[in-house]
């Protein structure tokens, strides 16, 4: 079935983009307009000299935005597990964390932290902890009752109840939180890049844009979107090797 569905999802792609190519050569539309996906796989390919710089700069900030979301997220949310009254306390602060555009944020963080790496770091890493964070607790708030009350029988404590019970229960909703999370993370390292940047395929596909190269923002596109669908394939990967048990 999962085969099956990969052979779907694939006929589709390739029927869509020959209706893209079909279109663009039957209208004959100009590459500053709209190029045709073969043009944006031969810039993708050719340029890679150019994109390859700025696309190492977009995954360092993405890795190390993931990496600071998974130092705050999982702490945070078996914190507001083990206290419900810091979850009352802190909900309001998690929601309103994704309920301020990214936009609005983005120049102030260029403000205070500089066009270095850090704003766009941060700005990826508020993405995507928030995520992580809530699918992670909802996950351990799922464990079976009477699991619980088993260990409380036994004499277990929190902590190593919550190293035998609810963080493997709570491991399906963490890795489904962390897909997520990594599937949005360019977008806060590419926002904060058009805001204000030295470097990165966000910097890269204004100055593109701004001197009508369409063609290189639609490479510097597939480029951000293998990079999203790798991130999502490596958690999977990872999600099959933790979770073996399913």
């Amino acid at each position: 079935m999962k085969t099956r569905s990969s052979i779907y999802s694939l006929l589709i792609a390739i029927a869509l983009l020959g209706l893209w190519e079909a279109a663009c050569r039957a209208l004959n539309i100009p590459d500053f307009i709209l190029p045709a996906p073969s043009r944006i796989l031969t810039v993708a390919v050719s340029g890679a000299g150019i994109l390859l710089p700025h696309a190492a700069v977009t995954a360092m900030e993405v890795l190390t935005g993931i990496m600071i979301s998974l130092l705050v997220a999982v702490p945070l949310a078996i914190l507001m597990f083990a206290h419900p009254a810091v979850e009352k306390a802190l909900a309001p602060f998690l929601v309103a964390s994704q309920a301020v555009p990214v936009f609005a944020v983005a120049p102030l963080l260029v403000v205070w932290l500089g066009y270095g790496m850090a704003s766009k770091v941060l700005m990826a890493a508020v993405i995507i902890f928030f995520p992580i964070t809530v699918n992670l607790l909802e996950g351990l708030k799922s464990c079976d009752p009477e699991f619980r009350v088993l260990f409380q029988l036994m004499g277990a404590g929190f902590w190593k109840t919550l190293r035998y019970l609810y963080w493997p229960w709570a491991l399906p909703h963490f890795f489904a939180g962390l897909k997520v999370g990594v599937s949005v993370a360019t977008i806060g390292a590419v926002i904060g890049e058009w805001v204000g940047a030295q470097q990165g395929l966000g910097y890269l596909m204004i100055q593109a844009n701004a001197r009508l190269n369409v063609d290189l923002v639609f490479a510097a596109i597939l480029w951000l979107s293998i990079m999203g669908l790798s991130l999502w394939i490596l958690v999977g990967f990872l999600e099959r090797k933790v979770i073996n048990w399913r």
